[in-house]
């Protein structure tokens, strides 16, 4: 019971976060098409967004206190899906083919997710975690893991390598140990809560410390990945990365498949499979939604060798033209 409270909750959380996100977006929409542009802080609609964004990850983050890491981090899909569906009325977009065949494909994955997760006690003290922490399979993970990391970043800093898999990369190794302190504070805030105070540990500050940094981490080289990418590549392919490395990390850190039969292993997989597939065929070919650009770009106009953007006059509803004394810089175009 306290396993299948942990995966509804992740499950309503995701799904908040893509209503959330809809909501931000048609706010977004609303201030561009108004004739006096605001910012967007000053909108109702993008407010009540950003409190939905929130109730929904603190929904997350409680889920881990209940359900195992492997299995809460793959519902993540449910936002994908719910933003592909929920944006049929919110911002009145057509339902594709593609989105019907990726959406019964994750929904299968993750029904086989759920039915074949490890079956593990959640109630972590810190004393546990502790001795999971100085354990030797988890300090040859950490140290793989950090050396791996340092050579990603090489390479970003120092040979200036953004391709998006060097990004996500980095991303994902920062991911894992996110969830690991994640599921260490929740789980330990959930037993003080039930009156096993644990809070007076010092490993419970370690691990918050954990979380905050390597959180932020995570937020700057993923941002940087959407920055320079389309969301339609970031997205599935931070998914698939994302759940792998926490499943990896729940795995040896938590051993959360230690007693697991061979089968339940297999299927398991086999869910994480269809969900990481119906991802990919959600985003594919998904076209990216632009605002309209205030400037003509004379440099894309066949026959025109001019790279210069003409603004328009504010003053005017035409675009501004050239002024007939700007002799010299007629010549030159």
């Amino acid at each position: 019971q306290t396993q299948l409270l942990g995966v509804l909750l992740a499950a309503a959380s995701n799904l908040l976060i893509s209503v959330s996100l809809n909501i931000q977006k048609c706010a977004h929409l609303r201030l561009v098409c108004q004739t006096e542009l605001k910012p967007y802080y000053t909108s109702k609609l993008w407010w009540c967004g950003i409190t939905l964004l929130g109730l929904g990850e603190v929904g997350n983050f409680a889920a881990y206190g209940f359900a195992p890491i492997a299995v809460v981090a793959p519902l993540g899909c449910v936002s994908v899906i719910g933003s592909a569906f929920i944006s049929v009325f919110f911002l009145k977009k057509s339902m594709r083919t593609a989105d019907i065949l990726g959406g019964t494909l994750t929904i299968t994955g993750m029904y086989l997710l759920v039915t074949f997760t490890p079956n593990v006690p959640q109630e972590l003290t810190a004393r546990q975690v502790q001795n999971y922490l100085v354990s030797w399979p988890f300090l040859v993970y950490s140290i793989l893991e950090i050396l791996i990391f340092c050579i990603l970043l090489y390479f970003y800093k120092r040979k200036a390598v953004k391709h998006i898999v060097v990004l996500l990369m980095m991303v994902a190794l920062l991911a894992s140990m996110t969830v690991i302190a994640v599921k260490a504070v929740s789980s330990m805030i959930t037993l003080s809560v039930k009156g096993k105070m644990q809070l007076t540990y010092s490993i419970f500050y370690i691990m918050v410390a954990l979380m905050a940094s390597s959180c932020a981490f995570q937020v700057k080289f993923l941002n940087q990945a959407m920055h320079l990418y389309e969301a339609t590549a970031v997205v599935p392919i931070n998914f698939v990365s994302f759940t792998t490395s926490a499943i990896i990390s729940g795995v040896i850190f938590y051993r959360e498949f230690q007693s697991t039969a061979f089968l339940s292993a297999f299927m398991f997989l086999f869910g994480c499979l269809l969900s990481f597939l119906g991802v990919f065929i959600m985003a594919r070919n998904k076209k990216e939604e632009h605002l309209q650009i205030p400037f003509i770009d004379c440099g894309h106009i066949p026959g025109h060798k001019l790279t210069w953007k003409i603004q328009p006059d504010s003053h005017t509803s035409c675009y501004g033209t050239l002024n007939k004394e700007d002799d010299s810089v007629k010549s030159q175009s």
